[in-house]
């Protein structure tokens, strides 16, 4: 949950009641809802036109404070709070020094106890950093728009469009320039690829057509063979089967007159 996202919630009792008073009622309402705790936006309470002409006090702020009715505990405490939180909004780290004299604070103890509150009311988020006698603030609620502020506010905004506007057309660029970056590669690739399948194939043709005469040349050396060979040899090979031949017939011839 965003901070300060349930104090317009707080008010709105006070916004409904604020609608049928007038004169002293209505100032006796923006003392109940300046001391109610949790109440830490007043802007549409003070708008409405019966606040208005209830009140002819000048802004709320210690340049005017001899001009105030004197505030109650809660509401100096919670001047305190909202006090932090103004200062936080133009820098990020508070040094104790300069909280204590623009708070008023008596003690360092008094001023961390004050700061404790405020993370717990959600006012704040930061660290309170001893060695250094610093608060490093990470988050503040947004305060009501002090009178005239409005312009300043949307002079901000327009420079962090136009800041913003730039960034991402920068980014949309890049993006552009990697995408075509992107795709010249698997262009590439694809080509680089393609030429070495071409390449592979043409050796494998290659391969077997050497392949394919080479046992061409085997098998007419094999036929060469068959048609040169010697019929001495041939004559030589019968001679040899009709010796084995004898000589088996010997021993068979041998072997039935050692039986009888």
């Amino acid at each position: 949950m965003d901070l300060g996202s349930n104090f317009p919630a707080k008010l709105e009792p006070f916004l409904l009641m604020a609608k049928s008073l007038k004169g002293a009622a209505a100032a006796k309402l923006i003392h109940d809802a300046t001391s109610a705790p949790g109440v830490f936006v007043f802007s549409e309470l003070l708008e409405l036109p019966n606040i208005l002409e209830a009140s002819s006090l000048p802004s709320l702020n210690c340049e005017h404070k001899d001009q105030l009715p004197p505030l109650n505990a809660a509401q100096t405490t919670k001047l305190k709070h909202l006090s932090i939180v103004s200062l936080a909004s133009s820098r990020r780290i508070l040094p104790y020094a300069d909280l204590l004299k623009a708070l008023d604070m008596p003690t360092i103890r008094d001023l961390e106890d004050l700061i404790i509150d405020a993370i717990y009311l959600d006012i704040l988020r930061g660290k309170l950093d001893q060695k250094e006698q610093q608060l490093e603030v990470e988050y503040t609620m947004g305060r009501d728009l002090a009178p005239g502020a409005l312009e300043d506010v949307l002079a901000a905004l327009q420079s962090w469009a136009e800041t913003t506007s730039a960034v991402l057309q920068t980014l949309d660029a890049k993006i552009s320039q990697i995408s075509l970056a992107s795709e010249s590669a698997l262009k590439a690739e694809a080509e680089h690829e393609k030429a070495l399948q071409a390449n592979l194939k043409e050796v494998f043709e290659k391969q077997k057509d050497k392949a394919l005469g080479a046992g061409g040349i085997m098998n007419r050396r094999n036929m060469n063979q068959q048609i040169s060979y010697d019929p001495r040899e041939r004559e030589r090979g019968e001679r040899e089967a009709m010796g084995m031949h004898m000589d088996v017939d010997e021993e068979m011839g041998s072997k039935g007159k050692n039986r009888k």
